[in-house]
């Protein structure tokens, strides 16, 4: 799947567009993205990883938390297009 395709594919959901714009503040821990996205951790969990699948974020763990962060750096540019931010 071309590299475009797989970005609009990940950001056309509003859960996982909701995740990767919290993520443009940096990582953060799934407990924070549950919080954040007011969604079941199951859920938050399914997006994550296609999220991860589409490589637009990656994760790390750090004992029994796991961390994710924005991989794609074209994801963030595309954000802040939208968003009227684009310095």
């Amino acid at each position: 799947m071309e590299e475009p395709l797989k970005i609009f594919k990940a950001l056309c959901d509003e859960t996982r567009l909701r995740i990767v714009e919290f993520l443009l503040g940096g990582e953060k821990c799934v407990c924070e993205i549950v919080s954040f996205t007011k969604r079941t951790q199951p859920t938050i969990s399914i997006q994550l990883s296609k999220l991860e699948d589409l490589g637009i974020v990656e994760s790390r763990r750090e004992g029994k938390s796991i961390y994710y962060k924005i991989k794609n750096k074209k994801v963030i540019k595309i954000l802040k297009i939208i968003k009227g931010d684009e310095k």
